[in-house]
């Protein structure tokens, strides 16, 4: 069965964004490649972006990956209040869906608090302090399972 992972893009914070991700699901980084690391003849020279994240996972759950990365200066900069999309946890249980809000709303800002929805669903919306929107949610009828 296919899976499909969020990649998220950063103006420069994306080691900053993953370490709060981390503090809220848990779990170790698979994988942090820096700038730096990208040695390869006719590579671009990203000497003043060496320390920030050329890529980097946070596994989720058993089968989901969040992924992501900086965005080097000379590939412009991302609107950090602008997305097409956004990120949709299922929860598990209300009291996972309630961490999980409660934790990356944290410093950001709400924009449905997660309660009881008109659709059956516990249900959440919230723009985290990094500019990434979610969606957190909990289904009685599917545990969580989409």
């Amino acid at each position: 069965m296919p899976s499909i992972n969020p990649y998220i893009h950063f103006n420069g914070n994306a080691e900053g964004a993953f370490t709060f991700y981390r503090s809220v699901f848990g779990g170790d980084f698979a994988a942090i490649v820096r700038f730096k690391d990208m040695k390869y003849e006719g590579a671009p020279n990203f000497e003043k972006e060496a320390e920030k994240i050329m890529h980097i996972d946070l596994p989720i759950g058993k089968h989901s990956m969040l992924m992501g990365s900086d965005t080097p200066e000379q590939l412009g900069k991302h609107n950090d209040m602008e997305t097409q999309s956004k990120i949709f946890i299922s929860a598990e249980s209300k009291e996972e869906a309630d961490n999980r809000f409660n934790g990356l709303s944290k410093g950001g800002q709400i924009e449905m608090p997660i309660e009881d929805s008109p659709w059956g669903t516990y249900f959440g919306m919230f723009r985290d302090k990094f500019g990434i929107e979610w969606m957190v949610e909990f289904d009685p009828k599917y545990k969580g399972k989409p």
